[in-house]
């Protein structure tokens, strides 16, 4: 038995009917690449013989009573795997764009809370032989960094492999006793007293930000709820729209190089491009720059040991009021540089700390009245979209054995910011993927499609500086 932390907990109590707070990643399997076999039944049973490496896919959560204090999570004594893995088919003829919407359509569906929080779609029928598969996480249990460490744990660096369970997962766990829980629970409660001591110390922070800009007047993050209104800057439905688009990673790294960046800034001045492009048409660009919340891993930094997501956030400006490509990769660049300072001025353990007071009932209630309220829509807005950028293997992978072509990951979107963009790097490749809320963005593809021409104008501006 494992006790959710604050932060963890959160994406469960900030979950609505609409606002669905799992994570998915497609990967686009080719069985032909290495003379790899596929078959479905063979696939499964490879992926059972696996599970004991990742623990949270046969744990389910356990209330505690009254919602007084955050989960716990126990292992699933009735675990199904038939359920978790469903077996799906394109129709022929079917391309990209039928993967996309199958995927939206699967990306839009709740996870059961009765049972671990993960689902794997597989969709054979893709041209050329190819299977992708579909997998769908809640946020609970995954961030960026343990989702792809999850990842390696069913994928090796040569087709075929097979591996052997142990003889003995471990002894089987007893339900939890609900009255000990609740016991423990009002014992903790005095400890949410410690929410009063994070107030002088948010403050502090906010001071000290305000100092270095006047110290030194250099550009930082901006401020929340300073952005600009989008058509996709309002309450979500529970409908998604999905898109995706792989380009070379090696044209963002040319790019870098030639005007002294890094990768993640010309992955912000490639999203900002293709949104400027996308609002242009639609007679909706903005006069002032777009703003992305980013995450930012603190595995490495935080001084927390416990739970599973260990992230912060930095504000980017996208600069998607500035036409010149390089303009805009530079100035994102001199922000970012700032922002990274001011990141460490916050600490990387601000949200952990902030969530782990989180009161269950508060925040369920909380978030149930502003989706059902549509209170996105009367604040100013606290950020456009998400953007989030994050590192995937350099080499060859093969998922349950067989060759990983491309790797799209969609995180959740959220009332107010009806649309996310995820970038993860695989094996040369950078692959883009981009989920909204459709009725907020019905045409998401064609934010997908103008990513390559972005890129292709900066690269030509990189080669015309050599």
């Amino acid at each position: 038995m494992e006790r959710l932390t604050g932060l963890d907990a959160s994406f469960l109590y900030l979950e609505t009917d609409t606002q669905l707070l799992h994570v998915c990643a497609m990967l686009i399997l080719d069985p032909a690449a290495d003379g790899a076999s596929y078959e479905h039944e063979a696939f499964k049973a490879e992926l059972g013989r696996r599970l004991h490496l990742i623990p949270a896919m046969t744990r389910r959560l356990h209330a505690v009573p009254l919602n007084l204090d955050h989960p716990v999570w126990v292992r699933d004594s009735n675990f199904d795997l038939d359920y978790h893995v469903r077996r799906l088919a394109l129709p022929a003829g079917a391309g990209d764009r039928e993967l996309a919407e199958l995927a939206a359509d699967i990306a839009g569906r709740p996870l059961d809370r009765g049972r671990p929080l993960w689902e794997m779609w597989v969709v054979e029928g893709l041209p050329h032989g190819k299977v992708a598969v579909l997998s769908k996480y809640h946020h609970a249990i995954v961030d960026g960094i343990t989702g792809t460490n999850m990842m390696m744990h069913l994928c090796d660096m040569q087709p075929g492999v097979s591996y052997t369970p142990p003889a003995e997962i471990g002894p089987a766990e007893t339900e939890p006793n609900d009255l000990q829980l609740a016991g423990a629970a009002l014992l903790k409660l005095p400890g949410r007293l410690g929410m009063v001591g994070m107030v002088p110390k948010t403050v502090g922070i906010l001071g000290g930000l305000v100092q270095r800009r006047r110290g030194n007047g250099s550009r930082g993050m901006p401020l929340p709820f300073t952005a600009p209104r989008t058509p996709f800057n309002r309450a979500i439905t529970q409908h998604r729209a999905i898109s995706f688009v792989q380009t070379e990673l090696s044209d963002i790294k040319e790019i870098k190089t030639a005007f002294g960046v890094k990768v993640n800034d010309v992955v912000l001045a490639v999203v900002g491009g293709a949104l400027r492009s996308y609002l242009e048409v639609h007679d909706e660009l903005p006069e002032t720059s777009l703003m992305a919340s980013v995450p930012v891993s603190t595995h490495e930094t935080s001084r927390h040991e416990e739970g599973t997501n260990k992230v912060s956030t930095i504000f980017a400006r996208l600069y998607t009021e500035i036409e010149d490509p390089v303009a805009r990769v530079l100035a994102i660049a001199e922000d970012n540089r700032g922002a990274k300072e001011e990141h460490n001025l916050i600490g990387a353990d601000f949200l952990q700390d902030w969530a782990k007071y989180a009161p269950p009932n508060t925040f369920q209630l909380a978030a149930r009245a502003y989706s059902s309220l549509k209170l996105a829509e009367h604040h100013p807005v606290v950020h456009n979209l998400v953007v989030s950028n994050v590192p995937g293997p350099n080499f060859p992978m093969y998922f349950l054995g067989v060759r990983v072509a491309s790797m799209y990951p969609f995180g959740p979107v959220f009332h107010g910011a009806g649309l996310t963009a995820t970038v993860i790097s695989n094996n040369g490749h950078l692959d883009f993927g981009f989920i909204a809320c459709r009725e907020l963005v019905p045409d998401v593809d064609t934010i997908a499609d103008a990513v390559p021409e972005v890129i292709t104008a900066l690269l030509k501006a990189a080669r015309e500086k050599a």
